[in-house]
């Protein structure tokens, strides 16, 4: 059925806005490896004996993040678990005497910490890939296994795939998405099937500047295989991006690497100011903590991104035939426009521009400074340091809605 409106777990979702991705397993323990490269990484590396998921939570926390993906099974198969499928996992591991689960304190973390728990899985894997089991048999696992983490785990606010590795394989999609809507009705899904919220299309954290959340995919689309015809949805998008320059998974080569924070409120005004939510990369390392200089780069952008909107200027705002009208308590300097449309019944702006009236002159004279194509969730706007006493907004729409916007704010 074709859905041009947000669900209420879609609207949440979107509030989220700010998340944290850690690519933590085997790889952690083996440096240079890459995606895909066949070397061997036996289950004897694995040994985080300082595991400390609740410092993660710490960290990410001082960041403004609200949710959390873990990387439960990457694409060299090893599960963060003790799963009854395979014998790469934690289990052959000497931590904790193969009875350690990375998935359990990585879930009870995000709950003691009222985090959003997300789990990553990769459908496919080294064994896929060697041709060591059929296309049934390989379903059947890749069920088995997600069955493990949709059960064992309590309540999973969101399940993020990753389909590289996949290609060429047919997925039996209408047995998959049956077994996952039934095992976790309120589950979010990300990318690969009858999913709810979109990847941007790159790995740098950036949206284009005219988003639209709905997209319309052809009949026979490998997102909604087990549909029949053409299938419209509205998608959030999710922005991922590395904290460090180029490995996912922690190495001990690249620290200098670092993004600094004012490049990292560039990514979120990329991402989160063109309505999208934003997703950073932060590899624990071979401890199993975070390092020391990733954290205070995580507590350094927290503390710029709540003083960058600590306070709002005082303002009236009201709304009436496309144009949002907003009048400065105190004429004032304005440097930030950070406007947010309401999506309960989709989007709706397709063009927006905005005038300012001088603080300086009385009277009806306006300035025309900003023309864009689309609001969204959230839409972030850098003005010239205009000195001004009110704001206009005039909106160009595609449908008639009670109201546009649910909130406007001016720093």
């Amino acid at each position: 059925m074709d859905r041009d409106t947000p669900t209420p777990r879609q609207l949440a979702f979107m509030d989220w806005e700010l998340g944290a991705f850690f690519h933590f397993g085997i790889r952690t323990f083996y440096e240079g490896h890459r995606d895909w490269d066949g070397r061997p990484m036996p289950a004897e590396g694995f040994w985080p004996e300082q595991l400390d998921c609740g410092q993660w939570m710490r960290a990410i926390k001082a960041a403004g993040m609200t949710y959390a993906i873990l990387t439960c099974k990457h694409h060299d198969g090893f599960a963060n678990w003790p799963t009854r499928f395979s014998d790469y996992s934690v289990a052959s591991s000497p931590w904790q005497n193969g009875e350690g689960d990375v998935v359990r304190a990585f879930t009870d973390a995000c709950r003691a910490y009222g985090i959003k728990c997300g789990l990553y899985y990769s459908p496919a894997d080294a064994a896929m890939k060697a041709g060591s089991r059929s296309a049934r048999e390989h379903d059947d696992f890749f069920i088995g296994q997600i069955t493990e983490l949709l059960t064992g785990y309590g309540k999973i606010d969101y399940l993020w795939f990753d389909g590289c590795g996949s290609e060429g394989h047919v997925y039996d999609t209408a047995r998959i998405v049956q077994v996952m809507r039934n095992l976790q009705p309120d589950l979010l899904i990300f990318g690969m099937w009858d999913h709810d919220v979109r990847w941007i299309g790159n790995e740098e954290g950036f949206a284009p500047p005219d988003f639209r959340y709905t997209v319309t995919y052809p009949a026979g689309d490998s997102h909604f295989p087990h549909l029949a015809g053409p299938v419209t949805r509205f998608l959030p998008a999710e922005c991922d991006f590395r904290l460090r320059e180029r490995n996912w998974f922690y190495s001990d080569c690249d620290e200098h690497t670092i993004k600094s924070v004012p490049e990292l409120m560039g990514i979120y005004d990329g991402s989160v100011g063109r309505g999208c939510n934003f997703l950073m990369n932060i590899a624990p390392d071979r401890r199993g903590r975070l390092p020391e200089a990733d954290r205070l780069r995580l507590a350094e952008f927290g503390q710029n991104l709540r003083r960058r909107f600590a306070a709002p200027l005082g303002c009236d705002w009201s709304e009436t035939e496309q144009t949002v009208r907003l009048t400065l308590q105190v004429p004032s300097l304005v440097k930030t426009l950070v406007l947010e449309e309401d999506l309960a019944e989709g989007q709706a702006v397709t063009d927006f521009e905005v005038l300012f009236y001088p603080g300086h002159v009385n009277g009806d004279l306006t300035v025309s400074v900003c023309r864009e194509r689309s609001i969204g969730h959230k839409r972030i706007i850098e003005l010239p340091n205009l000195y001004a006493r009110k704001l206009e907004i005039r909106l160009t729409v595609s449908q008639p809605k009670p109201r546009y916007l649910k909130r406007v704010s001016v720093f």
